[in-house]
């Protein structure tokens, strides 16, 4: 026994995975193909080396395998259309990405590239990076492990196999504290391939559905309604052949398309139910049902964002403030309060939250076009103003005095508890973002819903809100890329990939 021990404490010779040689791509598409052979060797070696000890071989060292590398240098101040927002860099030097799943973000990444080697007229090296892949972000999504692999190596696995490190899994370069000025490599995209492959295994636990069901246009709601109605609305538009549509796809990964329905839904629902309306073009619409809270809201938000969604609208309930509001009124966001604090330590609350007009217009557009109401009239059901988020979903039991008081001297017309959550990360993340939310209760005024009046109101202006926020994901959907991602959400020192 002390023999055995003793040998588990040995340090394992290191044994890597075999490397292509670096080669150049002279377009997008030849980048991505060199990227997706270069990932599929390194984690096919980890994925075989894991299957031989849990068949009962003895580790033979330790096994590493890293991330491909993209890499672009430009020696040129290159003079590019200033109206473009990404493609491009801002000075010479070197720039640099590690990649994961290429596979998965092929049309993403061709793009991006192709954008560099048009603007700047430079090639692409690709390569292996100096970032080991762990071998939980290694294995094939839904892989299912029976036993412990420690049980068969009588050592931690860490000893074995690379694990998660917090050191390349965080947001420094989203948040503009990425690079000590000695670095030579300046980050190309705005995240590393470990962040990509987190949020990868996060988003499947916490929506129970694959990434790769994700579409380019997200709902977020805080209530359950309202991802019943998408539900029916998606049957609809399957049923209509011109609509575009081809699939639905529902927790567990259930697919419905014309043709039938393939797979058995969860038994359990998961934390943030989500649902995939699917085009052939990855253009069609994501719900996501956050439930309550800023918590929920920065959470999703965090993960969905390594997808790069083309825009985000939160569509829920909200308190309104003014008197003259009424129940089913909506509340088109313009600025923020933002009393969530879940972003304090990332996106400071001196930092503003622009109203972005591409949204806006889309919005109110929508509002219009859906309610037949337009002018002066729309204002009757509409206002356009201030929504105030707060982490407090009980805050009239507190002494009102407070609250109040900031409440009117920000001219807020709504409270609450997810839309400057979903907006603020929307611009860390350079995602565009908007909020539409329905006034369903008015605390200040007494006007709290009784069980029968929800249940009348819910049946009345849930459908008539969700056609609202899809009519409006489909406007945006038929704006170019370069319009909808507006300058303004960038920084000075911008990457390259948006």
């Amino acid at each position: 026994m002390n023999l055995h021990k003793t040998l588990g404490q040995i340090e394992l010779p290191l044994i890597v995975a075999k490397a292509r040689p670096n080669v150049t791509a002279q377009t997008g598409r030849e980048a991505v193909e060199a990227l997706k052979l270069r990932y599929a060797d390194a984690t096919d070696f980890l994925r075989n080396r894991f299957q031989a000890v849990m068949d009962g071989a003895a580790p033979e060292g330790r096994y590493r395998a890293y991330y491909p590398e993209l890499r672009m240098t430009t020696t040129s101040y290159s003079k590019i259309d200033s109206r473009l927002s990404f493609g491009h860099v801002s000075e010479p030097g070197t720039y640099g990405a590690t990649v994961t799943r290429p596979d998965l973000f092929s049309n993403y990444l061709e793009q991006q590239i192709q954008l560099l080697i048009d603007n700047h007229q430079v090639p692409f090296e690709i390569g292996m990076s100096d970032t080991p892949i762990p071998l939980h972000f290694a294995m094939e999504e839904g892989a299912h492990v029976e036993g412990s692999i420690e049980d068969r190596l009588d050592r931690p696995m860490r000893d074995v196999f690379d694990v998660p490190d917090l050191d390349t899994t965080d947001d420094r370069i989203v948040n503009g504290t990425d690079r000590a000025a000695s670095d030579p490599v300046r980050p190309l995209a705005p995240f590393t391939a470990q962040r990509v492959d987190y949020s990868l295994a996060r988003l499947a636990h916490y929506t129970a559905t694959s990434p790769a069901h994700f579409q380019n246009h997200v709902l977020f709601t805080n209530y359950q309604f309202y991802m019943d109605e998408f539900v029916a609305y998606a049957h609809q538009a399957l049923a209509d052949p011109d609509s575009g549509y081809t699939a639905l796809v529902e927790p567990g990964n259930v697919v419905t398309t014309r043709e039938g329905t393939d797979g058995a839904p969860v038994a359990r629902l998961p934390q943030m139910p989500t649902f995939h309306l699917k085009r052939a073009d990855g253009q069609g619409i994501t719900m996501v049902n956050i439930g309550v809270g800023p918590s929920n809201a920065k959470t999703i938000t965090d993960h969905i964002a390594v997808l790069r969604p083309h825009a985000w609208l939160m569509v829920g309930h909200c308190a309104g403030l003014r008197n003259s509001q009424s129940l089913g009124d909506y509340v088109l966001a313009h600025a923020y309060v933002r009393e969530d604090h879940v972003l304090d330590d990332d996106l400071p609350t001196w930092v503003p939250i622009p109203a972005l007009a591409e949204v806006q217009i889309a919005l109110e557009t929508a509002v219009a076009d859906v309610t037949g109401l337009s002018g002066y009239e729309l204002k009757r059901i509409m206002r356009t103003g201030t929504v105030a988020t707060i982490d407090n979903r009980n805050w009239e039991l507190r002494d009102q005095s407070g609250p109040v008081q900031r409440l009117s001297q920000s001219r807020a017309i709504a409270l609450d508890m997810e839309s400057a959550t979903i907006a603020a990360n929307g611009y860390r993340f350079r995602v565009p973002y908007g909020t539409l939310l329905c006034v369903s209760d008015k605390p200040l005024h007494g006007e709290l819903k009784l069980p029968g009046m929800a249940t009348a109101f819910y049946k009345r202006q849930v459908a008539q809100h969700l056609q609202i926020g899809i009519h409006a994901m489909e406007s945006l959907r038929g704006m170019p890329l370069e319009r909808l991602h507006s300058r303004k959400l960038r920084s000075f020192d911008e990457t390259a990939f948006l």
